[in-house]
């Protein structure tokens, strides 16, 4: 075992953003530790390539359960000595991420997304290693919600308009305290919608991409959307992990914005899915009753449904992102075509 090691504790490790940051650390030779929620059906797909990496270390936990947090942070320590930490970065991936279902379950998304952060903060704060660990929080735009300014920046007023982003709000007003408060190196990541192949099939931009390959091998004969003009600032997932531990990496710990300062709406991101695969929409009628037609074939692709509107919606959301730009030296690779198209070929 290496002195001195570089070691990364991961919640959510099992999700898009955990398997490409844990790609990310091991290639810069991190030991990883991620914590996996217990469930009986399969969910490590997403990093299931990565077993055999030896520098990766994963255990059962909940956010919702201090103990299981406490007791891998108290192994880690145990594992490498004191001394033989360089420093612990603990990334606060983990969540229920999921706004419309925030709804069915505002309960659990306050115990887990707000004071699930509040546990991790106390456990670093009474830690033997306090000053040497880093934390991240996943914070997010849905903070912004009914937006007051167009674009955000780091200090655009908040409005969150669910359960999840009220839920998130009080994660990142806590972060802050304990940074102020106890000088702890603590840093909220505003993240924008970012989508990749890895995307779970709940959300919009995976269920477009999966319901167009089963119009096209005629699974399907449509597909049934909610609010497709709410605009969203959209990048690749990829790129926002690079961010997440730039964040970790500078000498004072602060709040950012990763975007990519333009923004599409659902309807653009589907006449640019389809298009790839050779479809030209149409579009005819107006609010619940618009539908999307093939051009070429005149058959109905996409119908709208109130069941898929939220009881709040989010019209529009920008983000600008010249501070991570100014202070990390970060900024977003990939295009918003290229996102797509990416989406399409591996769906």
């Amino acid at each position: 075992m290496n002195q001195n090691y570089k070691i990364a504790l991961i919640t959510g490790i099992t999700g898009q953003d955990g398997s490409y940051l844990t790609e990310l650390l091991l290639e810069k030779n991190y030991a990883v530790w991620g914590i996996i929620r217990r469930s009986s059906s399969i969910n490590t797909q997403r990093i299931d390539h990565l077993y055999s990496n030896n520098n990766l270390y994963l255990r059962y936990g909940d956010l919702s359960d201090a103990c299981s947090i406490n007791n891998i942070i108290m192994e880690i320590i145990k594992f490498y000595g004191e001394n033989g930490i360089e420093r612990l970065e603990i990334y606060n991936l983990g969540a229920m991420s999921h706004v419309k279902v925030s709804y069915e379950m505002p309960e659990y998304s306050a115990n887990v997304d707000g004071i699930g952060t509040l546990r991790l903060l106390e456990i670093i704060r009474n830690s033997t290693i306090v000053d040497k660990i880093r934390f991240y929080q996943a914070s997010t735009s849905e903070l912004y919600g009914k937006v007051q300014e167009i674009p955000q920046t780091e200090t655009t007023p908040f409005y969150p308009r669910s359960p999840y982003g009220v839920a998130k709000l009080y994660a990142f007003w806590i972060v802050k305290n304990y940074r102020e408060a106890y000088n702890l190196f603590a840093c909220n990541g505003i993240l924008y919608n970012h989508e990749s192949p890895r995307r779970g099939p709940t959300f919009v931009t995976k269920k477009i991409t999966n319901e167009l390959n089963k119009i096209i091998n005629e699974e399907i004969e449509y597909m049934t959307l909610g609010n497709i003009n709410a605009k969203r600032d959209w990048g690749h997932a990829k790129d926002y992990v690079e961010g997440m531990w730039r964040m970790l990496q500078v000498d004072k710990p602060d709040d950012y914005i990763l975007a990519t300062n333009k923004n599409y709406s659902v309807k653009e991101f589907v006449e640019i899915a389809f298009k790839l695969k050779g479809i030209d929409l149409l579009w005819k009628g107006t609010g619940v009753d618009e539908i999307g037609y093939d051009a070429l074939s005149n058959k109905t692709r996409i119908i709208i449904s109130e069941k898929y509107f939220r009881p709040a919606e989010v019209d529009e959301l920008l983000g600008d992102y010249s501070k991570a730009k100014r202070e990390l030296g970060w900024e977003p690779k990939y295009t918003f075509e290229e996102l797509v198209k990416e989406m399409i070929k591996h769906t």
